[in-house]
């Protein structure tokens, strides 16, 4: 390293790549010849729909696309956002002023303490959880708050653990349903106690519903501003990465209250330079479709889930179905921790998991496993893990 150069102290503060020891063992398995079956990947290996690739392809084509899009998004693209939260969550927004178009979500949800928080701010989030929440809230110099979820409480906050005193302080809470990484699901009475405790201690909800599209038996998840105030005290935050196969592709929204948006539109336009018109475009097609992708989609999800949860079930592991996300959240066998599993299941079995304790210390004792990978490997997986015990 340069002698001269030291990195600013807010990367001082990211905590240690926690992964960095399984990378290390994949690529050691992988050099013993080992066929390695990636369970950890939250990345889908479907294809983004063909309809929406044409699309883009002819988007592509015009030169028309080729210029700065607009900060806050097409309008066409904040307007088929606006029909799609109608026509999916009977929720009515203003494109003007209730729907930003963002980079993807993550984008998105990194940026907003930027615009809302001030430093040693204190954010509430849940643990354990999308790790955004916490690195967005660092570099803002606000202070992260973990609310454990726990399995006696169905994976869910509770509000009456949360020190007064501390809520009092916080700024936002950020929270996730359906969740990742333990697939849990919220209902409506759910997110009117979040309201009523938001609304009571003047703090911005933050929800992320980057997996309500992605569900199984018939469930439909519901959006956190279907509830009455929910508008009045935060927002939500989407995306078409996981809905439509389309992780690469960068493309999300946050939609809600006008003023919060207008805080991480100003934080964006001085930022970044708006999403790519083409992409919009093939955005606004995949929203206004029939939705029939996402349907097959779901369907495929399904049958691998009942695949990989029936199998681990009759080998006797402790699991549930989950009702919606692409994550199975696996109790790990008694005596052994997430990460000792994690490296037990790479080294005997060749196959790939998540840590609990790695996405917060709450998760410690589960293992989260994707089903990104088609049938046959699952199938594949329950036999090596037969084998191995």
């Amino acid at each position: 390293m340069t002698q001269f150069f030291e990195p600013a102290e807010r990367l001082k503060q990211i905590p240690p790549y926690l992964f960095k020891e399984i990378d290390a063992k994949k690529a050691e398995v992988k050099a013993r010849g080992v066929d390695i079956i990636d369970l950890g990947v939250g990345d889908p290996d479907l294809p983004t729909p063909a309809f929406i690739v044409e699309k883009m392809q002819a988007a592509v084509a015009d030169p028309g696309t080729h210029r700065y899009p607009a900060y806050s998004g097409m309008k066409g693209f904040r307007e088929a956002v606006a029909r799609w939260y109608q026509k999916r969550f009977g929720v009515e927004l203003d494109p003007e002023t209730e729907v930003i178009t963002l980079i993807g979500s993550k984008e998105g949800i990194a940026h907003l303490p930027l615009g809302i928080n001030n430093p040693e701010d204190i954010n509430l989030m849940t643990s354990p959880g999308y790790p955004v929440y916490q690195m967005g809230s660092l570099f803002a110099g606000a202070y992260s708050h973990m609310v454990p979820l726990l399995r006696e409480n169905a994976f869910l906050p509770d509000f009456h653990d949360i020190d007064p005193l501390t809520a009092r302080d916080a700024k936002a809470f950020f929270f996730n349903y359906p969740n990742n990484p333990t697939a849990a699901v919220a209902d409506k009475g759910f997110f009117t106690r979040m309201v009523d405790f938001c609304r009571e201690y003047q703090i911005i909800a933050v929800h992320d519903a980057a997996y309500t599209e992605l569900a199984y038996d018939g469930y439909n998840p519901p959006s956190f501003l279907e509830v009455p105030g929910a508008r009045e005290v935060g927002i939500e935050f989407h995306s078409l990465s996981k809905t439509y196969n389309m992780t690469g592709w960068r493309l999300g929204m946050a939609v809600g209250n006008k003023d919060v948006l207008a805080a991480l539109g100003k934080i964006k336009s001085n930022i970044d330079s708006g999403a790519f018109d083409a992409i919009q475009l093939a955005g606004i097609a995949a929203l206004d479709s029939d939705q029939s992708c996402v349907r097959e989609n779901c369907a495929i999800l399904q049958e691998r889930r009942d695949i990989l949860v029936g199998g681990l079930k009759k080998l006797g592991y402790d699991v549930e179905f989950p009702r919606a996300t692409f994550y199975v959240w696996l109790a790990v066998p008694p005596g052994m921790t997430s990460m000792g599993f994690t490296t037990h299941l790479l080294e005997k079995a060749g196959i790939v998991t998540i840590p609990g304790m790695g996405l917060g210390a709450p998760g410690e004792g589960y293992v989260r496993l994707a089903l990104t990978v088609p049938k046959e490997r699952m199938q594949e997986a329950l036999t090596r893990l037969e084998k191995v015990g």
